[in-house]
């Protein structure tokens, strides 16, 4: 059985959604949205990234475990929040 979205009003009045488990167990909560049709579509994001999602690790190892060789390209994990498009995220 697969998980829901469930739309809801937080204590700000503004629309979020949550990912639930068939278990009820909440996997993600969602930034504000400004009405229900930007939640939508922002679920619908989800729903195509997530199925292909890559997963990266941006935990740095700790000292002494790994050691990058000269040769290797060093990338700083990205920071911040992504915008979701134009859907009207807060």
């Amino acid at each position: 059985m697969a998980g829901t979205f469930e739309l809801f009003v937080d204590e700000d009045s503004r629309i979020r959604f949550r990912m639930v488990m068939p278990d009820g167990h909440v996997l993600a909560v969602s930034g504000q949205f400004t009405d229900k049709r930007a939640a939508a579509a922002a679920i619908e994001e989800v729903r195509e990234c997530a199925g292909t999602g890559l997963i990266r690790d941006v935990q740095l190892p700790a000292p002494g475990i790994f050691r990058a060789s000269p040769h290797q390209a060093r990338h700083a994990p990205r920071r911040g929040v992504r915008a979701l498009g134009s859907l009207g995220a807060a």
